[in-house]
């Protein structure tokens, strides 16, 4: 029986649609895309400017594409059915050109696209199959092409001026550039001191009030004297706009003269205003909003959140009805809703209260309104009636977070508005001259679209009165935090005020004055750069999640406190670029194109007139920036430290971590050997050649199989004649290899002034737990042939999610330490530092000398008689190993103890540790030790001859558990596979 093919892009995507098209249909997943620009070149067709991509099967996607092939050729039908935007768009152009040769009928392959994964969509997707959209395929193409001409050109000017492995990107620069320039903001920033007073006043007038008759006191602020508002200035703005200060005095001389005012004033009320406001509900999510709040109120980052947002579209097993596709695609800039969506939101508010329906549904106006596509719906549930409640138990805890969060925040956006009660006291202080003070309280009267909020705010507030002090805390830290950053913030506790008339007399408590400063701008945390470049217009909902990821992974930037602090390379990269590309990296140019990409997709621009217009600007640039780019890896900057060796200047230059100070003594001038048979037959000729390579002061040398026997640094040719005549003395006997060098300072020192401070109070505060790109579960530790991984715990599930991360050594490593033993071999001191595997101990003069001390066991190898040293696997599994390896290859996973048997004379026995207990085992005791695996391919061994010696002896108790891996530092892991399972 023929069946139709349908092509998706995920595994948990196809499980899910397939149970909604039966038998006629086969689907199967691409794995993401299959076809992109090769690696090794740009790719690109520059010489008649057709920007044409060479496009090729995707490196390890050859056998899904074959497989994909042969299906296709079978199939009556093939419906290609990647996700409803630019780039799965372009997933289906590209399995149309694979797939188009094998197929007898052309025609019968079709496009489908659904918004949400139910059986009403989906059906409905199938019977409106179309084209594939060339529009959205060349707007994606075009930002491939972009982006692919920004880092291939630009990248090669990184590696040749600062260091390779750096990367330009068109719009991650323009991200890090906002986050380099707030920094620059923050480091130049001058605090503007200003005073606020503030009144605790009593409506009653008793001087001994009863409970009941003290909770009429309240706190007002001042605001003006005699009418006229007070203020402090607060420089200017960017734009050169003055800016204030507003209910501020400037300094203590003033705020003295107003008390000694406000002593002898008496209080009244001069006016109270009562006014209901009504907050209105808010939009459902939009990508950006979702990744805010995901941020602010879960704590996840903009990675997780898609990740968990991913799994809730593509589908979720929720019992006896399978897997459901639980809310709709969730990388959208539309806040427009379906009229069905509507009536069904509409319906469960009807059954909370009719208080809580409005008479008609709420309207929301979006940036693409008018031209809003059914594929870029807002986001929201699939089904209202699978409230968060309903199915928490089939939903993980990350996924009922945000489930919950987009069900309530679609409901609410379709409730009435909440009602406040709002009142404004304006109270005058008069003596000599009028002290005008305000207070403002609002009450809730209607919570409306609230609803769900307040319920959740009375279930906070009941456990935050049970919560340690601790606790409390952090939550308090939490809400400053958010309060600094300007976000808007719910009325969180009200503020009533007692019942008061104009004219009413009122007693002051205290006057409290406070002393402030003005503080700096606050760095970016992920829900404020996003927000920030959405109102900038800078990259599209399904783009912030990549820029983030980049420009951490780049180590372009540091997370400390949960802000991005730019690093030393970072700020530089950014400077280079923004200095040598002005245009391309302008943050209002990058908004243009990406205006520009949406005219594309829309039809009313052309493709390659929009990258003709780009690489007009850019190839200049490109010229300017090859010529012109300052050199920072040459850099040799002469600076005001001086050497604590030496006393000479240091010199700011630039290395593999960062800048760092180096002595100007310090040369890497070759060393001079000198031979004695021409030094006998003509010394003047060896001292010019000596002279013409090196300047004075010099060293003379000797050595004796590498190790000094004579140094003496001379300041002249004089003493450089007789220095040499006593280190060549008796040349031939001792066999001395005589060497003259220039006298060099190795003194560096770091730069620290330029890197972020790592030392300071909550740079170490990193997340314990590492999420999954995919999925948002938590990564699991792993052990892999080539030593420890992080792994999504769903790698071995149907469908799989196999995002792995492997562990890397990045520059933030423990500083060496210095060590009170010295080098046997050149007498310089030990140092213990961190490595790949753990840390060792090794000497400071690396790498002239590589001497690295080695745990030896007392036991002589069985084979050579060389030492046993303790070594350690990829893994991270100990094993013993002779020191003279690779000439001998003895190597045991058994330790060796230094223990003569009493049977059979064996030099040493062997350490077993197992269950029953730990044995001394002899080594011929065959029977006793481990069983070892046969090899892959080898042959089958013959019967075992009967052991040579049974001695062993129980030595200790059982072995103990193993040990626990230490979960690292998510900064030294890096993204190898990122499967869209």
């Amino acid at each position: 029986m023929a069946q139709s093919l349908v092509i998706v892009e995920s595994p948990a995507k196809a499980k899910t649609i397939n149970k909604y098209l039966g038998n006629g249909f086969r689907v199967e997943a691409s794995i993401g895309h299959i076809m992109d620009l090769p690696k090794n070149d740009l790719g690109v067709e520059l010489l008649n400017r057709t920007f044409e991509p060479t496009l090729i099967v995707s490196p390890g996607k050859e056998k899904v594409v074959d497989h994909l092939k042969k299906l296709a050729a079978k199939a009556d039908f093939v419906y290609l059915a990647p996700d409803p935007d630019r780039e799965g768009e372009a997933i289906a152009a590209h399995l149309a050109i694979q797939l188009l040769p094998m197929m007898k009928d052309k025609s019968k392959l079709r496009r489908v696209t659904f918004n949400e994964i139910t059986q009403k969509a989906v059906k409905a997707a199938f019977e409106h199959a179309r084209d594939i959209d060339e529009n959205l395929v060349d707007a994606q193409q075009t930002r491939r092409v972009l982006d692919r001409l920004v880092g291939y050109q630009i990248s090669p000017l990184l590696w040749d001026k600062v260091r390779r492995g750096l990367s330009a990107g068109r719009v991650q620069t323009v991200a890090l550039r906002l986050i380099v320039e707030r920094e620059s903001e923050i480091n130049s920033f001058e605090p503007v001191e200003y005073w606020t007073i503030d009144a605790h006043l009593d409506a009653n007038l008793k001087p001994h009030a009863t409970p009941k008759a003290g909770a009429q006191e309240f706190v007002a602020r001042m605001v003006g004297i005699h009418g006229e508002p007070i203020r402090v200035a607060n420089g200017r703005d960017k734009e050169g706009k003055e800016q204030i200060l507003a209910n501020a005095l400037p300094d203590k001389q003033v705020v003295d003269e107003v008390l000694a005012g406000l002593e002898r004033a008496t209080w009244a009320v001069r006016g109270v205003d009562k006014k209901e406001r009504r907050r209105n509900p808010t939009a459902p999510y939009t990508t950006s909003k979702l990744q805010q709040d995901a941020s602010s109120r879960l704590g996840f980052n903009v990675r997780r959140t898609m990740g968990v947002a991913q799994r809730l579209y593509e589908g979720v097993e929720i019992g006896k009805e399978g897997t459901v596709g639980l809310i709709t695609y969730m990388r959208t800039d539309s806040t427009r809703v379906s009229p069905d969506a509507i009536v069904e939101a509409r319906e469960f508010i009807g059954k909370l209260g009719k208080q809580y329906l409005p008479e008609k549904a709420n309207e929301f106006a979006g940036k693409k309104q008018a031209q809003a596509q059914d594929a870029h719906e807002a986001i929201r549930p699939t089904q209202v009636a699978y409230t968060p409640e309903s199915i928490r138990s089939s939903l993980s805890e990350e996924q009922y977070k945000l489930y919950k969060l987009i069900w309530q925040k679609f409901v609410s956006s379709q409730m009435t508005p909440a009602v406040f009660d709002q009142t404004t006291v304006d109270v005058a202080a008069s003596a000599k001259r009028t002290y005008d003070f305000r207070v403002s309280g609002s009450v809730l009267r209607f919570e409306g679209f609230l609803k769900f909020e307040e319920s959740e705010k009375r279930a906070r507030l009941a456990a935050k009165a049970q919560a340690s002090k601790q606790e409390q805390a952090r939550e308090d830290t939490l809400q400053q935090v958010s309060e600094r950053e300007g976000e808007p913030q719910e009325e969180t506790a009200e503020r009533r005020l007692p019942e008061l008339t104009q004219g009413q007399s009122l007693r002051l408590e205290k006057i409290d004055p406070q002393q402030k400063a003005t503080e700096p701008p606050p760095r970016f945390n992920e829900a404020s750069l996003v927000k920030t470049l959405e109102e900038r217009g800078i990259g599209r909902p399904s783009t912030y999640a990549s820029i983030i990821n980049t420009i951490q992974d780049r180590d372009y930037v540091k997370k400390i406190q949960a802000r991005f602090v730019p690093t030393e390379i970072g700020t530089v990269v950014t400077k280079l670029l923004v200095k040598n590309f002005p245009y391309i990296f302008d943050p209002l140019y990058t908004a243009r194109l990406e205006s520009e990409l949406d005219a594309v997709e829309d039809g009313e621009e052309r493709w390659t007139d929009l990258l003709n217009g780009f690489y007009d600007h850019f190839e200049q640039e490109l010229v300017v920036a090859g010529a012109n780019m300052e050199d920072i890896k040459r850099m040799e900057q002469a600076t005001k430290e001086t050497c604590d060796k030496c006393g000479s200047p240091l010199f700011l230059k630039w290395g593999k971590f960062g800048s760092f100070y180096s002595c100007s003594n310090f040369t890497k001038k070759k060393p001079v050997t000198v031979a004695m048979a021409p030094w006998k037959k003509d010394p003047k000729a060896v001292i010019k050649k000596i002279t013409h390579a090196l300047h004075f002061p010099m060293t003379v040398r000797a050595a004796v199989e590498d190790s000094s026997v004579f140094s003496k640094e001379v300041a002249d040719t004089k003493e450089m004649v007789a220095a040499i005549a006593e280190a060549a003395n008796e040349s031939a006997v001792k066999g001395r290899k005589v060497t003259v060098e220039q006298v060099s300072c190795d003194f560096t020192k770091e730069n620290f002034a330029a890197k972020p401070d790592l030392s300071a109070p909550g740079a170490d505060d990193v997340p314990e737990e590492e999420f999954c790109d995919n999925c948002g579960r938590v990564m699991v530790l792993r052990n892999g042939p080539w030593g420890p991984f992080m792994s999504c715990p769903g790698y071995s599930e149907d469908p799989p999610c196999k995002t792995i991360r492997k562990l890397t050594q990045k520059v933030q490593q423990k500083p060496p330490v210095v060590l009170d033993e010295m080098c046997p071999r050149c007498g310089k001191p030990l140092l213990q530092r961190d490595g790949q595997y753990g840390e060792f101990i090794a000497c400071s003069g690396y790498p002239k000398c590589k001497y690295v001390k080695q745990e030896l066991l007392e036991v002589p190898c069985p084979k050579d008689g060389g030492d046993i040293a303790v070594r350690k696997t990829k893994r991270g599994d100990t094993f013993y190993g002779c020191v003279n390896y690779p000439k001998c290859d003895f190597a045991s996973n058994l330790k060796l103890v230094n223990y003569v048997c009493p049977k059979c004379d064996s030099a040493y026995l062997l350490e077993v540790a197992n269950t029953k207990g730990t044995f001394l085992v002899c080594p011929n005791n065959r029977e006793a030790l481990p069983k070892r695996r046969k090899r892959k391919g080898a042959a089958e061994e013959e019967a075992p001859a009967p052991p040579e010696c049974s001695y062993q002896k129980k030595v200790g108790p059982p072995a103990g558990p193993l040990p626990v891996l230490k979960l690292p530092d998510p900064e030294k892991t890096r993204p190898v596979v990122e499967s869209v399972a």
